[in-house]
């Protein structure tokens, strides 16, 4: 049987179900579908954000809202999406969960690369990253849609270290539900470290170039295989931000990879603190994809070479689990690899929160 994008999926139609990540809306689980053959990523929500009642609540209408958006949203460089889960777990005591079925990503992130490698990324990876994340995000941009949480944990990586875009489709949950840690997610949604400073501002409404400004950081994270102002609290970051700092370039400048330079360039002008002044994902693209070019020969050494550094350090670390699976997180696990609330904002179309019918449910899946 063929996934489909518009069909729920129950607790018996899954095996083998394993705990791979956790956040401030729930948790994500690794199970395998009996019909498709395969293993499928799920999404369930926390308690509070209708997760236990066999009736339909008011969140799951704006859920079933969020999978068609994703749906939407569904390309090459972002994560698909298969439907609707309804249906209880054999990890938890509760009678009745949902959530979303999504593809399964085998490697981890881009975080798992940053934790996991002992210095920066291969230069032929780093720029093929670089390249499918502006990629991914144009898509996105294109179809009006903003993703406002745009961070190496988000970035995830298929068994080719290709990278796809993720944890997007439900930023109208209530923030009450979501937003549990302002220390991971400040006020407006996303990870602090990759929000701009407009954003900090207490009127501050989403745009398109929120996302321009969490690439160039992200790059940053891409290119020196480090996290920004790893030691700083929220209320530092929130004010030294707006006043001009970001994250330091004399290591990368030391590099003479073929490239690099107008790479920098792109990223100094997508953290720029003046919005309108941040290059849309389209220039982005010609910047990237000329530099990728000039390493693409590099591409399967890269890869080898990084696969069999995580390998190597993961059978250290968990030698019970293999590369494509990876371990276990706790259920409140605070590294930066935990899936955070996801923040994937439509630019139009409003939500409504009315209860949800069987109609309504029939419609979404």
């Amino acid at each position: 049987m063929e996934p489909l994008s518009h069909t729920t999926v129950g607790s018996e139609s899954l095996e083998d179900w394993r705990v791979v990540g956790s956040g401030g809306f729930g948790h994500v689980y690794k199970a395998r579908h009996k019909d498709w053959g395969f293993d499928v990523a799920v999404k369930l929500l926390h308690d509070g954000v209708g997760c236990q009642s066999s009736t339909l609540m008011p969140n799951d209408k704006a859920l079933c809202d969020e999978i068609r958006h994703m749906v939407k949203a569904s390309c090459e460089f972002v994560l698909r999406v298969y439907g609707f889960y309804e249906g209880n777990t054999p990890l938890t005591k509760l009678s009745m969960q949902k959530g979303i079925v999504m593809e399964y990503m085998g490697n981890g992130s881009v975080q798992t690369l940053l934790t996991g490698l002992p210095g920066p990324l291969p230069w032929p990876l780093a720029f093929r990253l670089a390249h499918q994340v502006a990629l991914g995000m144009n898509f996105l941009h294109s179809r009006d849609i903003m993703h406002q949480d745009l961070k190496p944990s988000n970035v995830l990586l298929n068994d080719d270290l290709n990278a796809k875009l993720a944890d997007f489709g439900l930023s109208r949950v209530p923030t009450s539900a979501l937003n549990s840690n302002r220390e991971l997610t400040g006020e407006v949604g996303g990870t602090y470290k990759y929000m701009p400073p407009e954003a900090f501002g207490i009127s501050y409404e989403p745009s398109r170039a929120f996302d321009r400004y969490s690439y160039g950081i992200l790059l940053w994270s891409i290119l020196t295989g480090k996290e920004p102002y790893t030691t700083a609290s929220y209320e530092l970051v929130a004010l030294r931000i707006p006043q001009g700092d970001r994250p330091p370039l004399a290591e990368i400048k030391q590099s003479k990879a073929e490239g690099l330079n107008e790479l920098v360039d792109l990223m100094k002008m997508c953290w720029n603190e003046n919005p309108s002044t941040r290059p849309h994902f389209l220039d982005c693209l010609k910047v990237t994809e000329k530099v990728f070019s000039k390493h693409k020969k590099g591409i399967p050494d890269a890869v080898h070479e990084v696969l069999k550094t995580l390998e190597s350090a993961n059978s250290t670390q968990h030698p019970s689990v293999s590369l494509s699976f990876p371990p276990q997180m706790p259920e409140h696990a605070t590294s930066y690899d935990t899936v955070d609330h996801v923040r994937f904002t439509q630019v139009s179309d409003s939500v409504s929160t009315k209860t949800m019918s069987a109609a309504d449910k029939g419609e979404c899946v």
